[in-house]
């Protein structure tokens, strides 16, 4: 009895204190009354806040934050390049990663044919990606039909297609499988380099089909039957791009012309190797004529091997010299899942140099919601100073950043060219796909800092990578989930 009595006096006492612990606190967690007038009593307008006060009600505050130091202290000299011609351009689209996986390629196509001027149709590959997404979202439909719509695993997949985003696996798996067109035998249209609207109907068709298939399911329809179904719904997701985006060739001609080595090279003196400062004036010396089909064309005319590439990350959530796999990543329900060797970010540096230096360009990913001028072409650590106008401390480290969510993969760019120091990378060239009117003609200026806190893998060739790191992508790998940050 005692002991009971004893259990219920303890019960009170944590009563009692939690109760005053919600009293001092403000209870339920709200922004209460007494809080507010609290925060408003301590609040003075002191000189500095004032005079900030009135500069930021004026004036764009990232223009009041730009570090002039950074600025005064820039260059765009750079000891190693990769020789590149015309900036790409993607619009009102988010097809970065297919801009910048197609100008990586375009330099070795170029100077293997000797022509004068080449670009890719990023259309044709953004067409089957979203026919493809469309049939892995119906699939998982099919496959899943049972779940719970509030299963974490549908969640993910009905927040997703068909947006216009995508990475290096789904990359490869395309052109493996449908190959490459030049740009003028399927040319942009207004719904490529504006794609919003195409999404949003895209969107709400294939929610609506997904609506029918799980009726259909909990009707007792088959299988067959729901893949029956699908086919149609397929059908008329074709029939929208052919629309919005016109029909891929089956099989094209392409006419090119190519110029006199030697010539070229003449001008490369003239102009420090950069293609973009040239005068277009060599004489082709010979116009030829392919017919060919979109395979043949990546097989023969293009000529590379994507699964020699490698992906290599510097993912600072997790331990390094592993090799991982982001589950449900694909794009193509028959293709490959994110799959990358994690490194540190020396090593990932190391590798992106000898690919530079050896003449090569590559893709890479990377996070430019921070510190980077599409004015000045500029990405550097501290290029926007606000904790100096908000006298602020903001402190956050690259994993950090990551895993409360403030920071994604969320543009795909072209690394062409490497300024070093003693051995030492001290800023990066890089090519962009928003137009020569952004940045420096279309190219910026990365400085090492922010190559570190915001670079987060790169798509190299094997040969450019130690054997060792080799030996980890052979290993199995790592599995992680759909809603891991570094999707």
């Amino acid at each position: 009895m005692k002991s009971t009595l004893n259990i219920k006096f303890l019960w009170l006492s944590i009563f009692a204190l939690s109760f005053a612990a919600v009293s001092v606190y403000g209870g339920d967690g709200a922004l209460s009354p007494k809080l507010i007038e609290q925060i408003q009593s301590d609040f003075e307008m002191a000189p500095h806040i004032r005079a900030m006060y009135n500069s930021i009600t004026n004036n764009n505050v990232k223009n009041l934050a730009l570090n002039r130091d950074i600025l005064r202290q820039h260059n765009e000299f750079f000891s190693n390049k990769v020789k590149v011609k015309g900036i790409t351009n993607q619009k009102s689209s988010g097809r970065c990663w297919l801009f910048a996986g197609l100008n990586s390629l375009r330099p070795a196509v170029i100077a293997k044919h000797q022509l004068k001027e080449f670009e890719f149709s990023q259309i044709y590959l953004a067409f089957w990606d979203k026919m493809e997404k469309a049939n892995t979202f119906l699939q998982y439909m099919i496959d899943f039909r049972g779940m719970d719509l509030m299963d974490r695993k549908m969640v993910i997949i009905l927040r997703g297609e068909p947006g216009d985003g995508g990475y290096w696996e789904n990359f490869a798996d395309l052109i493996n499988k449908y190959g490459l067109v030049p740009k003028e035998v399927m040319p942009e249209t207004n719904s490529s380099d504006n794609t919003r609207t195409m999404n949003n109907v895209l969107y709400q068709k294939l929610r609506s089909d997904a609506v029918k298939l799980h009726k259909m399911h909990r009707a007792g329809k088959s299988i067959l039957e729901l893949n029956r179904a699908k086919e149609k719904m397929l059908a008329e997701v074709y029939r929208i791009l052919v629309m919005n985006l016109s029909e891929p060739p089956k099989q094209f001609s392409f006419r090119y012309q190519t110029k006199d080595s030697s010539e070229d090279k003449d001008e490369d003196k003239k102009n420090n190797g950069d293609e973009d400062n040239k005068e277009d004036t060599i004489d082709s010396d010979e116009t030829l004529e392919i017919t060919t089909t979109p395979k043949r064309f990546f097989a023969e005319f293009v000529g590379v091997n994507l699964n020699d590439y490698v992906n290599i990350f510097n993912d600072t959530t997790r331990d390094y010299d592993k090799h991982y796999r982001i589950r449900m990543s694909r794009n193509l329900y028959d293709g490959h899942d994110i799959s990358y060797v994690n490194v540190d970010i020396e090593t990932l540096k190391n590798i992106a140099i000898r690919s530079i230096t050896d003449g090569t360009p590559m893709l890479f990913a990377a996070d430019v919601s921070y510190d980077q001028s599409s004015e000045h072409g500029i990405m550097a650590d501290g290029l926007y100073d606000y904790q100096s106008i908000y006298n602020i401390e903001i402190s956050l480290t690259k994993a950090e950043r990551a895993l409360y969510r403030g920071s994604v993969r969320n543009h795909g760019m072209a690394l062409i060219g490497v300024d070093l120091e003693d051995a030492k990378p001290v800023k990066w060239w890089v090519e962009n796909s928003w137009g020569s009117d952004k940045g420096s003609k279309g190219y910026w200026t990365m400085y090492d800092d922010w190559f570190d806190l915001h670079v987060y893998n790169i798509i190299v060739h094997k040969k450019y990578v130690p054997k060792e790191i080799l030996k980890i992508k052979d290993e199995p790998a790592i599995l992680l989930p759909p809603w891991d940050p570094m999707l």
